[in-house]
C-alpha cells in the first residue's frame, strides 16, 4: 500500500511525465483518492495520451521501483508536507517532491532571488559586490541557480559574508554542474541548501532549466536581474515571476552592451531599476 508520500515519490520520478502532466496526475489522484489503483487514473478521459503512456508504461515497472528505493535514501519534501513552502505553493505547476541537501529551515525565510549571464562581465560583477552584501546584512536568504557567472558569484558573496543561500539545480543532487562548482556546492550543502526536483543520477538536460527557473521564481519574493543578454534564461525566470506577481528588479545599463539589453528591456516593460541597495531592500518593505 502507497502512503500519499510514496506515490508522490513514484509519480516524481516516473520517467515520460512533465512537470504538467505529473500535477494533472496528482489533482486527479487526489480527487478520486487513487493512490493504490493507478488504473483509476489510467482509465480517466481527462488524463492526456502521454501521460497515460507513461504510466502504463512505468508505473510497475523495475526501474523505477529501483528509482524509488534509491531515492529515498535521500532526504526530501512533498507538497502535503507542513513545511513545503507556502509560496511555492502558489505557483503555476508547482514542484511534487524536492529533493534537498542541507539546511530546510533556510526555505522559511525571506528569498532575493538573483539571476544573469553565465558570462558576467565585470560591470555585473561589481554590482554584486556592492549590493549582495547588504541584501545579507539584512538577513535575507539568497536563492539561485548553482550556475556559471552571476549564479554562482551570488552563492558565494552570500556566503564569504556569512548569510544565508538557497541553490536549485538542473540535475540530481549527486551531480554537479558546471562541473568547475563542485567546491561550491559543496559549501552550499554544507552552509545553506540545495535543492532539485530531479531524482539521483538525473542528468543536467537542456529542458530541465527552464523548469528549474520556476522553482527560482516561487520561492523569492522579489527577483534581481543583474545582466541578461535578449531571449535568454534570466529573462525566462523574470517573466515567472512576474506572473506569479513577484516583484522583478533590473540592473540598468549601457545601451550598446549586450548583457544589459535584457535588463533594460525589462526594465521598459516595468520592472523597477535598481541602482545601489537601497532600492532593492525598498522592495521588501513594500511588501509589509
Amino acid at each position: 500500500m502507497l502512503t500519499i508520500r510514496g506515490f508522490l515519490l513514484r509519480l516524481a520520478l516516473c520517467p515520460g511525465l512533465g512537470p504538467v502532466s505529473k500535477y494533472q496526475i496528482w489533482v486527479l489522484a487526489r480527487y478520486k483518492w487513487a493512490f493504490n489503483d493507478i488504473n483509476l487514473l489510467v482509465e480517466d478521459e481527462r488524463l492526456n495520451k502521454q501521460a497515460r503512456r507513461a504510466l502504463e508504461k512505468h508505473w510497475h515497472s523495475r526501474e523505477l521501483t529501483r528509482q524509488v528505493q534509491l531515492n529515498l535514501e535521500q532526504s526530501f519534501i512533498t507538497i502535503v508536507d507542513s513545511d513545503y513552502p507556502p509560496q511555492l505553493k502558489e505557483i503555476y505547476c508547482p514542484p511534487l517532491v524536492i529533493f534537498y541537501a542541507g539546511q530546510r529551515t533556510l526555505l522559511s525565510g525571506q528569498m532575493l532571488g538573483v539571476v544573469g549571464a553565465r558570462q558576467m562581465t565585470s560591470y555585473g560583477a561589481g554590482v554584486l559586490r556592492g549590493i549582495l552584501p547588504t541584501m545579507v546584512a539584512h538577513n535575507l536568504t539568497i536563492v539561485s541557480g548553482l550556475a556559471a557567472g552571476v549564479d554562482g558569484l551570488s552563492h558565494q558573496l552570500a556566503l564569504e559574508h556569512h548569510g544565508k543561500t538557497v541553490a536549485v539545480v538542473g540535475c540530481g543532487l549527486d551531480l554537479v554542474y558546471p562541473r568547475q562548482h563542485k567546491k561550491l556546492q559543496a559549501q552550499v550543502m554544507q552552509h545553506g541548501l540545495v535543492l532539485s526536483e530531479y531524482g539521483l543520477g538525473a542528468a543536467p538536460l537542456a529542458f530541465h532549466f527552464p523548469e528549474r527557473n520556476r522553482i527560482i521564481a516561487g520561492l523569492a519574493e522579489t527577483i534581481l536581474v543583474v545582466e541578461a543578454r535578449q531571449r535568454s534564461g534570466s529573462l525566462i525566470t523574470a517573466n515567472l515571476a512576474l506572473n506569479e506577481n513577484r516583484n522583478v528588479c533590473a540592473i540598468p545599463g549601457r545601451v550598446d552592451a549586450p548583457y544589459s539589453m535584457g535588463c533594460n528591456d525589462l526594465i521598459r516593460a516595468g520592472a523597477t531599476p535598481v541602482h545601489n541597495a537601497d532600492d532593492l531592500l525598498a522592495e521588501f518593505r513594500s511588501l509589509n
